[in-house]
């Protein structure tokens, strides 16, 4: 299963420094891509992402943009100065303030001479409960507006991206026995899954958090996760 490597994203949620460094030290030998939150990201502003950089891995900016379409066209400016891979919008900001969006990130993009990063789309969080009418609609306005991808739970990813073909990115993973809400304690992801629904699934890439940067041993706990995927 070590095709499935490239394909982990661990989420960086974490309010230490010391603690951060730790975890990428110890996974960037496998791991391509880390995601980048608020919590970190306003603690340690942009020494975050260079933290990732240095260990020649991807940043995924997760700050689910939601605002005016000027705030967030600015806004995605400093994040391709940053050489970011990829940063998130909330698909609820609308699809003409989104098209925007896409555009002035192209635009910008060209101008520099740097890569524009993947625009991926924020449906419902997995913290919620979701129709995937909800989802589905809100996943083809997003197609419409020219993001490239959309951040959903595994059990809408293989539908969403039979219809819209967009990338999909699944955040609430959960090591096998622990993916039902029933089987995990003071969690506040509700719609999750194990890795192997995720593969099953297609989904292009997997967000994991907690089950990694929370373990006493990250590495093993990412290698463990890898190798449960049937």
């Amino acid at each position: 299963m070590d095709n499935l490597w490239p394909r982990l994203v661990v989420a960086l949620d974490l309010d230490s420094e010391i603690k951060i460094k730790q975890i990428i030290d110890k996974l960037s030998a496998k791991v391509e891509k880390f995601k980048i939150g608020p919590v970190a990201y306003t603690r340690f502003g942009p020494n975050v992402i260079d933290w990732v950089r240095q260990k020649n891995a991807e940043v995924f900016l997760d700050f689910k943009l939601y605002d005016i379409p000027n705030t967030m066209a600015e806004t995605a400016k400093a994040f391709i100065d940053l050489d970011i891979w990829a940063f998130t919008v909330h698909l609820k900001a609308g699809r003409d303030s989104i098209s925007i969006l896409t555009e002035k990130v192209s635009e910008y993009a060209k101008e520099k001479n740097k890569r524009a990063p993947l625009i991926f789309g924020v449906t419902e969080l997995t913290s919620k409960e979701a129709s995937f009418d909800q989802i589905l609609n809100l996943a083809k306005q997003g197609k419409k507006a020219g993001i490239q991808g959309i951040v959903c739970s595994v059990w809408e990813a293989k539908a969403i991206k039979q219809k819209t073909g967009l990338l999909a990115v699944t955040p609430g993973i959960r090591p096998t026995g622990q993916q039902t809400k029933e089987n995990i304690i003071s969690d506040d992801q509700k719609r999750v899954a194990n890795l192997t629904d995720t593969v099953k699934a297609g989904s292009d890439y997997f967000v994991v958090g907690r089950p990694i940067v929370k373990s006493d041993n990250p590495y093993n706990s990412a290698k463990n996760l890898i190798e449960s995927a049937t």
